[in-house]
Parts: C-alpha cells; structure tokens; sequence
C-alpha cells in the first residue's frame, strides 16, 4: 500500500469525522475525463463525482468563468441584486420551456428538495389548512436534512434518527394505483424521480409517471420531479421529465443540484404556474444561494452543453456504453445486463458481488461505485469520447475477470 494514501488515511482520520466510507485513492488533481492520485496514478472517471462533473475536470470554459468572475465579485448577500443570478435563471426558465418559470437558488439538492417540500406545505395550506402530507416512492432518494431524509424511500437510513414525522407516504415505485391510491386531499405534493438514481439507477415506469401528473390534477397537489442527479443533459435531454415518455409528463417544479454547475455547491428550484408564485419575502432564504461564481460557473455548463452538442453525445455515448456492457455480459456470468438511460447506467450483476466489482475496477483504474449490491453505477462526464468508453469497457472487463477468477482460485 502507498506511504502517500497511509498518510492521507492518518491525518483524515484525526481531523474529519468519520462520516464517509472512503475508497482507497486520495485524487489530487483532474483533467477531462481523468483524475490522477497521490501517487501520480491516473483513474478514468466513471462516476462524475456521483453525476457531479457533467463537463469533466478542469473544463477551460468553467475555469475562466469562475476566475473572471471571483475577481469581479463573489458575494454581497441576497438582499440585493446580482445580474449572474438573474442571468442563470432566465436561462434555466428557457430550458425548461416555462414562459412563467421562477427560480430559488440554494447550494445543494438536499436544500433544494427541502425547499420544494416547504413550497409544496405552504401552496397546499392555502387551499386546506391540513394539505400537509406528501407521496414519495420507495427506493427514492432526496437528501439526508431530517425533512428530506423523511421524503427518502429508505427505512435504513431513517432509523438513526427516528422519529422524523408522519407526513410522508411511501408507495412501491412500480405501483401506478396504490400511488393514486395514497394522494388524497390532505396531499400537498408527489415528489418522484424519472430514474432512481441512488436506488439503483431504476427508470421509473410510465403508467407511474402518469399516475403521479393525473393524481396531483385530481387534488391541487403539486407534482415535483426530482432532476439533481437526471438533469442537466445526463439522460439526453435538459431535464429527465422532457424525454421520459414521447408526450412527457410535466411537473410544478423541478429540483437541481449536481451537474449545474460542474462541481461549485449549488442547488435550485424552478417552478410554474400558481407553484412559482408561492413563497413571498421571508418564507425562505439562503445566504449563499444563487452567488455570482456559482451562477457564473452554472452559465458557462450550460453554455457548453448547448454549443457542444452534449445533449445529443449523452444518449450516442450512453448507447455505446449499454451496448458494451450487454457485450461483456455474453463473457461474464456475473454480468446479468445493463439499465438507465443516457450516461446514467446501472451494470447489473447475477449476485451482490457490486462491492468488489468496484474494487476491482478501481485497481483497474477505473472509478464506479456499487448503488446496490447488485448493481454498479456509471456516470461519466458528457465529454466522454468513444475511445474512453473503449477504455471504460476494458477496465469493467478486466474487473470482472478479477472477481470471477477469485470464484474458481
């Protein structure tokens, strides 16, 4: 093992509380779609920093809007204008195709799904005092703050920190009628995501997407699409809801977080109709949200995206990436197929084998991460070009030898 990790593991565990299960790399430095590490070992980036880095490392765009604008301005605070901010959300509105959009800027997902669940209390208390419930799906993720942790479709991750409330119902992610069942008129809000991306990278089917627009119609509810980890190009189009069916399913509001800005902390809400006209001065603030770096950094991702073509590269390279993982599944039992869509997949295995695929994969130098134990997750930067994937392939290859040859040693 390296002196150079050995000491990094040292002076992490001194100094930071243990909160993370770290894998074995400590990564200095970044370049496209590479990392290199203490040891001046280069890794192929996979994983995006969980569907972080849509642009790669050190995108020379992002960089220069950063730089240019820390040294023109980097904070006053929100109460007074700052022109990247407007700027990101007129852009944002534009993208989503909502002539009425609004947007709230925070710096995180899990603060901007805190603050759809308070717009969604506040828009249904309006129409009934009791309109405080809210319908999630199991297997759905959307932060760990007590209220969205609450909205999270996991038991396991409650239990630390029980009680959390009774005002979220959970119903089974392929269940259209037990979904339409649950939303009655104490419902505020449907909060779901078009893929499952931290359970297990599962696209949600469609008669549930359906259920979940026609139910919220039936009560006033405000449906609200969870897009940190979908949007922003990864499945292929701006945000996941525009291309999850061919006459897609619309949301109130959509939330937003990981790609936007390329790696700087930021989180946003947009919304429409009577939703983007809930919250009035002092129902919600931030004190970082929607900066003039992070907006800056946010333009110029979007920028890109745009003037690149990714939207298009992200379902060619995803289709690419499927394809080569249904191939590795014609040599390798372990390998029991491929889903997600656009650069957002999920390799799934014939046995909870995840952990040490990614292990071995890793010593490949190759960076994925086991979603489920069944189930390892790919979700390469949009830049990925074909010759990567190539690579990509080969690193899983060599993984899965690595993992199948300790079967029969």
């Amino acid at each position: 093992m390296s002196t150079n990790l050995d000491h990094v593991r040292a002076r992490e565990a001194a100094s930071l509380m243990h909160t993370y299960g770290r894998q074995p790399a400590a990564f200095v430095s970044g370049m496209g779609v590479w990392l290199m590490d203490v040891d001046g070992r280069r890794y192929l980036d996979a994983l995006s920093g969980l569907a972080v880095t849509a642009l790669g490392h050190a995108h020379p765009a992002v960089t220069q809007a950063v730089a240019t604008q820390a040294a023109t301005l980097v904070h006053t605070c929100n109460l007074y204008f700052t022109e990247p901010q407007i700027a990101l959300a007129e852009r944002l509105g534009a993208i989503t195709g909502w002539s009425d959009a609004r947007t709230f800027f925070c710096n995180s997902g899990a603060e901007a799904n805190e603050a759809a669940l308070k717009l969604a209390r506040l828009h249904g208390k309006r129409r009934d005092p009791e309109a405080i419930e809210v319908v999630a799906l199991t297997g759905g993720f959307h932060g760990r703050t007590l209220g969205t942790l609450l909205a999270t479709g996991d038991p396991a991750k409650h239990r630390p920190f029980a009680p959390l409330g009774d005002w979220v119902t959970h119903v089974p992610s392929d269940d259209a009628a037990a979904l339409d069942a649950a939303v009655g008129p104490r419902t505020n809000a449907v909060l779901i995501e078009v893929v499952q991306g931290e359970g297990g990278v599962v696209p949600l089917p469609a008669d549930v997407l359906g259920a979940a627009r026609n139910a919220c119609d039936r009560v006033g509810a405000l449906l609200i699409i969870d897009e940190v980890q979908t949007g922003i190009g990864r499945l292929g189009s701006w945000f996941g809801w525009q291309s999850a069916l061919d006459d897609p399913v619309e949301p109130d509001v959509i939330t937003l977080a990981k790609g936007l800005a390329n790696g700087l902390p930021i989180g946003a809400v947009v919304a429409r109709g009577e939703a983007a006209k809930v919250f009035e001065p002092g129902d919600h603030a931030t004190t970082f949200g929607g900066g003039p770096v992070v907006c800056a950094a946010a333009l110029a991702v979007l920028d890109v995206i745009e003037r690149d073509g990714l939207l298009e590269r992200a379902v060619e390279a995803g289709d690419r990436i499927s394809g080569g993982i249904a191939d590795l599944g014609t040599r390798h039992p372990l390998v029991s197929g491929v889903r997600g869509r656009g650069l957002l997949q999920a390799m799934t295995l014939h046995a909870p084998r995840a952990v040490e695929v990614v292990a071995a994969a890793l010593d490949a130098g190759l960076v994925v991460n086991a979603v489920a134990p069944d189930a390892v997750r790919l979700a390469p930067p949009l830049i990925i070009s074909d010759d990567e994937i190539d690579q990509l392939i080969a690193h899983l290859d060599t993984a899965l030898d690595a993992v199948e040859h300790e079967d029969t040693a």
